[in-house]
């Protein structure tokens, strides 16, 4: 009798585990984030008798809500990465992934932040290919971020910037020289 009832206690606990295990694996993830521009500091001129001053203080912040909407974005891809050829991250093409090992794909791009490394010795160039994501207007186009520069492209929009599979789905970064690092945030939406 003893027996049997440690049998049944240990199978009880093990079905727990598994509904536990189970419950876990199918938990639904959420984003919340704010993107914050910061600038401050100060002016300063020495004059004779005077020291004049002009304070500078600027913020804009954009808090992004977990969905698919208006400041809302529902997908996370970071990495800091090294290059020594250019590399296109596809945002529609199930080849980047998220923290939780989930294939990362994006209909609109709500915030994309990419910065070079300050060790760097040469450039890093973000764009220029033919399938690229609009947030430089022209997909061919690039912009150059010099060692320690970023980028910082935002569009909290309730339709957001579209991606497009295979026509307007890259996000092209490519080092000007030698092998370059940079960090890279894109926050999307799934639908």
């Amino acid at each position: 009798m003893k027996k049997t009832k440690r049998i049944l206690a240990s199978l009880a606990m093990l079905g727990a585990l598994v509904l536990a295990l189970g419950v876990q694996g199918d938990a639904a993830t959420t984003l919340a984030a704010t993107v914050r521009i910061q600038v401050t500091g100060g002016f300063d001129s020495a004059l004779d008798l005077t020291n004049v001053q002009a304070p500078l203080s600027y913020t804009s912040a954009i808090a992004i809500a977990n969905g698919t909407g208006l400041n809302q974005a529902d997908m996370l891809f970071t990495d800091t990465r090294s290059i020594a050829a250019g590399e296109d991250l596809d945002l529609s093409g199930g080849t980047l992934t998220t923290a939780f090992g989930a294939t990362y794909t994006i209909a609109e791009l709500k915030v994309l932040v990419v910065c070079a490394a300050s060790a760097n010795t040469a450039n890093v160039v973000l764009g220029g290919d033919a399938a690229s994501v609009l947030f430089l207007s022209v997909a061919t186009t690039t912009t150059t971020l010099k060692p320690g520069a970023c980028f910082v492209y935002t569009d909290p929009s309730a339709a957001g910037t579209t991606v497009t599979n295979s026509t307007a789905d890259i996000i092209q970064v490519a080092p000007s020289a030698g092998t370059q690092a940079y960090s890279i945030i894109i926050m999307g939406s799934s639908s």
